[in-house]
């Protein structure tokens, strides 16, 4: 592998608690935008008049602008100044979100929330950027902090907009957050440190390494393959659960938008588990890692699928099921940058359009699969989905065993190269 790049910051001390801290922080708020109507999906339906699948697609719409944003976007933190960067795509985010509160129709709501999930990936400029600043021995730490604030920021937006909905309309929802974004945006530029300057090279050959990176890296093709499996279940799961708890096929919930939103609660203690998992994996145990996320995963489905689905069963069935899809993706984001230092955000890239592809897949199977045979039908989806998550990684992890790919269960700043390794 090449040699970790260093500045002063990172040789001396790495990054400092208070970055750390305002890095999650704009993770956090910058991905809330992806499921700030996912609370309000009724509300929706009703005000333009849509089916509940059709009403879905909003949360679709997001979703596949993010996975633009991360192909075409993200690439460029390995070439741009950051600090320049990330402030200016949280503008955009600030623009697209104004939009979106001032649609007239659905088809207008739909392009503006493309526009959102696009300028949203901020977030994965974020990641990579405090990876590079930790010091290798820390980075499990530090990525695991980042990565919490932005599990609660995906989990808090749906408290914060079922919230506001619930005085001031869905479309409040989206005034409120345009305007904490644009403020953020300025935080960041004046508190960011410098970022270091990198080689120049033509975009589309930027955006072409990204390719060879994905065919040249084993390990990093195995992960994708598991956050895809990951993120569709996640997204399939909280999509359909504000129509479950809205009563819309006639369920025994019938909820508000601020108690749907309130449900996003209980899944805050996977994002608190988050650097913990970080921690197990800087100790070297990140196979343990992996199949204890899957496995607990599975656990939380069954427990939403419970017969009749009683309110503590699916509350304890949330707060399971979110530990072991957000200990999924940390285990996941831990392997792959212990892969080409110098290339992290076209590594972040290469990972998360297969993430958010997943998300795309989950969010549109889940509306029709709601439609067409509700709860039950889901939570049997997701079990599938899960257990071939599992099956999928134990088939992985055999392969690594038997040598062909190392470093599957090393700390990740040892982690031993594969024979073939890109550099670009």
């Amino acid at each position: 592998m090449q040699a970790e790049p260093t500045s002063p910051r990172t040789a001396s001390a790495g990054i400092s608690s208070s970055l750390t801290l305002l890095f999650a922080l704009t993770c956090g708020v910058s991905v809330s935008s992806l499921y700030l109507l996912q609370p309000v999906l009724d509300d929706i339906q009703s005000d333009f008049a849509v089916s509940t699948a059709t009403a879905a697609l909003v949360v679709t719409a997001g979703q596949l602008g993010y996975v633009l944003g991360l192909l075409l976007l993200v690439p460029l933190g390995d070439l741009w100044n950051r600090k320049l960067l990330a402030p200016s795509m949280m503008i955009a985010s600030a623009g697209a979100l104004l939009l979106s509160g001032l649609a007239p129709g659905f088809i207008a709501l739909f392009a503006a929330s493309i526009l959102v999930g696009i300028s949203a990936a901020t977030a994965q400029l974020v990641i990579p950027w405090s990876s590079s600043l930790a010091l290798p021995s820390d980075r499990g730490r530090v990525v695991g902090v980042v990565m919490s604030g932005l599990l609660m920021g995906i989990l808090l937006a749906r408290v914060v907009s079922g919230l506001i909905a619930e005085f001031g309309g869905w479309r409040s929802v989206m005034f409120v957050c345009s305007g904490l974004m644009a403020v953020l945006a300025v935080i960041v530029y004046f508190l960011a440190p410098p970022d270091t300057s990198r080689p120049h090279q033509p975009y589309g050959r930027l955006l072409l390494s990204v390719v060879r990176i994905i065919r040249t890296e084993t390990m990093l093709r195995q992960r994708m393959a598991l956050g895809f499996l990951t993120m569709f279940g996640f997204s399939a799961m909280w999509t359909s659960a504000a129509f479950l708890l809205s009563g819309s096929r006639g369920e025994h919930f019938d909820y508000s938008e601020a108690v749907i939103g309130a449900f996003g609660l209980a899944g805050i203690a996977g994002a608190l588990g988050a650097p913990l998992i970080g921690r197990l994996a800087d100790r070297g145990h990140l196979r343990l890692a992996t199949t204890s996320a899957w496995l607990v995963t599975i656990a939380g489905w069954l427990l939403l699928a419970w017969p009749g689905t009683p309110l503590p069963a699916f509350i304890i069935g949330l707060v399971v099921f979110d530990l072991g899809a957000q200990s999924s993706q940390l285990s996941n984001q831990n392997a792959i940058y212990s892969l080409a230092p110098e290339a992290r955000s076209r590594v972040t890239t290469a990972y998360m359009v297969t993430y958010f592809t997943g998300a795309v897949a989950g969010s549109v199977c889940s509306g029709f699969a709601y439609a067409g045979g509700g709860w039950g039908t889901l939570c049997l989806i997701g079990i599938g989905a899960s257990i071939l998550g599992l099956l999928t990684w134990i088939g992985f992890d055999r392969w690594n065993t038997r040598g062909r790919v190392s470093g599957s269960d090393q700390p990740v700043a040892e982690a031993t190269p594969s024979p073939r390794r890109t550099s670009s």
